[in-house]
């Protein structure tokens, strides 16, 4: 399998810096003999942080000359941008495996990094060949970071991921006409995030660990979702989807997994995965309670939307009649097809829910099911929306047909959206909605009294996701 070679030469803090680096490449070098045949990497410190007169990047490429691979030297303006940086290059090549060459301690160091910014997707090989130089510092025979050099290297990480620019275009974020102005909600799209993986681009808001989007990448988009939906990352709760019917509580002790939320707590977010599985947004402006659900066909079957419903009945005294339910965007029934045996389970439902019923593979309507299940349950017909392309009200959104707008399981083969609800106090946060790009949807409300918001993202064995979510406030 293809494999790339880094080679670490940081060494700030050293007096003895030109020495030492030419010490370690002078190692390096001699046990690859003419030069390595994967991709080399030289990753030292910033020339503006050691001084361009002690060892700059052209000495270090002069050290190579005569190599039938000439290596990449990353000196950018801190750690966390080389090894970004370093990330984006394998990635263009699809490169998963990684040999690091380094100290005791920089193995220490680099481990941290590896654990934010890299995944279980890439496999990490560490070679120790840089102990017992000259100076102190490379001497230093801990092999792991301390809580300092562990805190710092999260602050330095998030902070850089703070400033890169959005890929794709703004946060959009796509709002229901059947919300009252109670409530801030929308459904997040897939653009304005900085995921660069094509199939993960750009808001991806779901780290899957056997793909190539880290923690840190999903955390920064969420954390730019927060701020244009006006809630706060931590108040982030996501549901733990499994496609079946369980709903959580909020307050009693959560299952192992669930695939629908209620509250009417105020100062948190819920959320749900839906994409292509619908993300279901459940508002009650009376009694003052927020659902949040995801829904593929077999959580259809199994009735996890009315299973929602119920817990808001049973646990907050709610009735059917006063709640609003919003369907986010889904797979169609233009593009969901399943094998006969389960299409029979939804014609069993309504025979408009299956076109091409005598077909191998009939056209099932997930979203009209959803809703007949709702009105059966006793949810107002005219309570049920399905979101909408804006200024086409006759169109709804498929994410199998609009790859540019959501991320789409059934099309690309990734992971689900998500759906989220946050309840905070009135002073905090004002009625607003948000609609995003690329890799997945979600969809919010925010309430004068509660703030709802809802995202959602592709379906749950996708790549990427997004949120279906609903904040509460006071009021």
């Amino acid at each position: 399998m293809a494999a790339v070679t880094l080679v670490d030469v940081t060494h700030v803090r050293c007096s003895q810096y030109d020495i030492c680096v030419k010490k370690r490449i002078s190692k390096f070098c001699a046990l690859t003999a003419n030069g390595s045949q994967e991709p080399v990497f030289i990753i030292a410190d910033p020339e503006s942080s050691v001084g361009t007169d002690r060892f700059p990047r052209s000495s270090i490429l002069e050290m190579f000359i005569g190599f039938s691979n000439s290596p990449q030297v990353l000196c950018k303006s801190s750690l966390s941008a080389s090894l970004y940086s370093f990330k984006q290059a394998i990635d263009k090549e699809d490169i998963s495996n990684v040999k690091i060459m380094t100290s005791s301690h920089g193995r220490g160091v680099f481990q941290v990094y590896q654990e934010l910014l890299f995944t279980s997707a890439y496999n990490f090989e560490y070679t120790i060949m840089f102990d017992n130089l000259s100076c102190d510092s490379c001497s230093l025979s801990d092999c792991t970071a301390n809580s300092t050099e562990a805190a710092d290297a999260k602050h330095e990480l998030a902070t850089f991921l703070q400033h890169l620019p959005a890929v794709k275009g703004d946060i959009t974020v796509l709002r229901s006409s059947l919300i009252s102005d109670c409530f801030g909600h929308g459904f997040t799209t897939r653009t304005g995030g900085i995921s660069y993986i094509s199939t993960l681009s750009s808001l991806n808001l779901f780290c899957n660990p056997r793909r190539k989007d880290s923690r840190a990448v999903v955390a920064e988009n969420i954390r730019r979702l927060g701020l244009r939906a006006g809630f706060h990352p931590h108040q982030f709760n996501l549901i733990k989807c499994n496609h079946a019917s369980d709903v959580w509580v909020m307050g009693k002790p959560a299952p192992d997994s669930y695939d629908g939320m209620v509250t009417n707590q105020v100062g948190v977010v819920i959320a749900a995965p839906g994409a292509d599985c619908m993300p279901l947004l459940f508002t009650d402006p009376v009694k003052k309670v927020t659902g949040v659900a995801h829904a593929g066909w077999r959580g259809t079957l199994m009735g996890i939307a009315m299973a929602t419903v119920k817990a808001m009945v049973s646990e907050f005294g709610s009735r059917p009649a006063d709640i609003v339910c919003v369907i986010g965007p889904s797979v169609g029934p233009c593009c969901f097809t399943l094998e006969q045996d389960s299409a029979r389970e939804f014609q069993a439902i309504h025979p408009d829910c299956v076109r091409n019923m005598d077909s191998s593979r009939p056209y099932v309507d997930i979203r009209l099911a959803t809703r007949i299940l709702l009105e059966r349950g006793g949810i107002k017909p005219e309570h049920i929306e399905d979101i909408r392309i804006p200024n086409q009200s006759d169109s709804t959104l498929c994410t199998s047909c609009l790859p540019e707008l959501f991320f789409s399981h059934c099309l690309t083969i990734t992971y689900p959206l998500n759906s989220y609800v946050n309840t905070e106090s009135e002073e905090d946060l004002s009625p607003r909605v948000i609609l995003e790009g690329r890799f997945g949807a979600s969809a919010g409300l925010q309430c004068r009294t509660v703030l709802a918001e809802v995202q959602y993202g592709l379906h749950v064995n996708a790549d990427a996701a997004a949120f279906s979510y609903l904040q509460m406030q006071a009021c």
